[in-house]
């Protein structure tokens, strides 16, 4: 039995073009032929590569050569928000297929496994990530607007606004700020999904760590609680500085959202000490988990409602 050559190392566990393989010295017979898989048109896969990414860079990887053999194309919508990480809830984000835009003045993308989009796109709009053309982080923002609710475009508003924490992350500027996402949507008005686009970006802030703080922060602003501060160091007894995920100063009260991770030994010590020190200042703590965000965050709600209360907060305030 004769088995097929050995395809160049470098093209062994990915996807590539037909034009890579013969530019790689791959013989004809051998991409038509030689047991490759052909997930679309002038794409080939090494058998038994996997076509279900497990990483962003496997993702980036399938994404690669269908922008390559697709004209002024780049991956978008769900595929970008996917290699962005962006957090947040877009519907069918996991269903398969790569998303692939091109400008509106030539034809739609129209291949096997790929969703194809048109649109208006500003030089500006298309960066590189893991070696893939996709659209920007603040561009992908925009484009995902249409599927997604405006509380959850928030979340990703959010994220794209945090300040970072350079000894933690390695960077010291927010991936965009409140004016490039405004100027976005300035550039491309009438697209569909930008009026709840705009509505995010009203309500987003500067400061939420993560999704879940970013949901507690609107579900409390939505039932009326007064505007908290989010992510603020306040000074407790002794010069003790403590950065609350939401606090109401005037009234002593800190919410804190504790996470998956918050179950660590470690994690628990410190935040036994964290409650200590809001405890010894007079402050009242209100931990809040993933249960009390349940039903619009009900649960969450009410704890913090009761602790304003017993602070003096009105509702009339």
């Amino acid at each position: 039995m004769k088995y097929p050559s050995p395809l160049p190392e470098h093209l062994s566990g990915v996807p590539f073009t037909v034009d890579e393989g013969l530019n790689a010295g791959v013989a004809r017979d051998r991409l038509k032929n030689g047991g490759l898989v052909t997930p679309s048109r002038s794409i080939r896969l090494p058998s038994g590569a996997s076509t279900s990414p497990e990483c962003l860079v496997q993702l980036a990887q399938l994404a690669r050569p269908h922008t390559l053999v697709t004209r002024l194309s780049a991956a978008s919508h769900a595929t970008a928000f996917l290699l962005w990480e962006f957090p947040g809830f877009l519907p069918g984000a996991d269903k398969p297929g790569i998303h692939i835009s091109r400008p509106d003045t030539v034809t739609i993308a129209r291949r096997r496994r790929v969703v194809g989009h048109r649109g208006q796109f500003f030089p500006d709009e298309i960066v590189e990530l893991y070696g893939v053309f996709v659209t920007s982080r603040a561009r992908t923002w925009l484009d995902i607007a249409r599927r997604m609710s405006i509380d959850e475009l928030t979340v990703v508003a959010d994220h794209l606004l945090r300040r970072p924490r350079p000894e933690f992350e390695g960077r010291s500027a927010a991936h965009a700020t409140r004016e490039e996402l405004a100027d976005m949507l300035d550039r491309h008005k009438g697209t569909p999904g930008i009026r709840k686009a705009r509505l995010a970006l009203e309500q987003a802030c500067v400061g939420a760590d993560s999704a879940p703080e970013t949901r507690l922060r609107l579900a409390l602003d939505r039932r009326g609680l007064p505007k908290a501060d989010v992510n603020v160091p306040v000074t407790l007894v002794g010069g003790v500085v403590r950065q609350p995920d939401l606090a109401y100063p005037e009234f002593r009260v800190a919410v804190e959202y504790d996470g998956e991770g918050h179950s660590d030994p470690a994690q628990v010590l410190r935040d036994i000490s964290r409650d200590e020190d809001f405890a010894a200042a007079d402050w009242i703590l209100v931990r809040i988990g993933k249960a009390h965000m349940e039903n619009d965050a009900r649960a969450a709600v009410r704890k913090v409602r009761l602790a304003l209360l017993a602070r003096g907060w009105s509702p009339s305030e």
